[in-house]
């Protein structure tokens, strides 16, 4: 693609999501079948979300909700009930014991931006890179952006690939981004 092509789509990715982002933080979004109220935070939205039950034990095993409702801001790419149904069979189920606390803490705070990264900033970042933004997480692992197809891919260090389906989830302490795979570190 050669650079004047790659500028002017970056422009019109940008606007679309500049636009999508004013556009979402008036109008309610609706994920997993409840409306996510940007003046509640990311634990009292998640709980709601029946597309999120499996996130939000997760969450809760990991002993991470008085971190996600404090103030932030976050960025969260929220892997979806089905996404975690597509791990190998009784992955989750082991990340849940106990004793693998540590191991499910570092894979959800992997999901975790520090800062609040809407779609316009992060499509921002994405054409500053030339198109693709490194994302550095609360785990201190990495993510890598791309936008493809007009959608945004969320790359982790093992090359798994999940595609933002909801962007744009405005809460009172960030932001989430509803993503069809969990997200893996090295």
């Amino acid at each position: 693609m050669s650079t004047r092509k790659f500028h002017r789509l970056a422009s019109i990715t940008l606007a679309v999501a500049m636009a999508a982002g004013a556009v979402s933080a008036v109008a309610q979004v609706m994920v997993g079948g409840a409306p996510m109220l940007a003046t509640k935070d990311i634990i009292d939205n998640a709980v709601n979300s029946k597309d999120h039950t499996t996130l939000v034990a997760a969450v809760k095993a990991a002993g991470l909700v008085d971190t996600l409702k404090g103030p932030g801001p976050f960025t969260v790419f929220a892997p979806t009930n089905d996404a975690f149904a597509a791990l190998p069979a009784g992955t989750v189920d082991t990340l849940l014991k106990p004793e693998n606390k540590g191991t499910l803490t570092t894979i959800l705070t992997y999901h975790v931006v520090p800062g609040k990264l809407d779609a316009a900033a992060l499509t921002k970042q994405i054409m500053d890179g030339k198109g693709m933004a490194t994302l550095k997480t609360a785990s201190g692992g990495t993510l890598t952006a791309k936008a493809m197809g007009g959608k945004v891919m969320i790359t982790d260090e093992k090359g798994g690939s999940a595609t933002v389906t909801i962007a744009d989830v405005y809460q009172s302490n960030g932001v989430i981004h509803v993503v069809d795979k969990v997200l893996l570190p090295k």
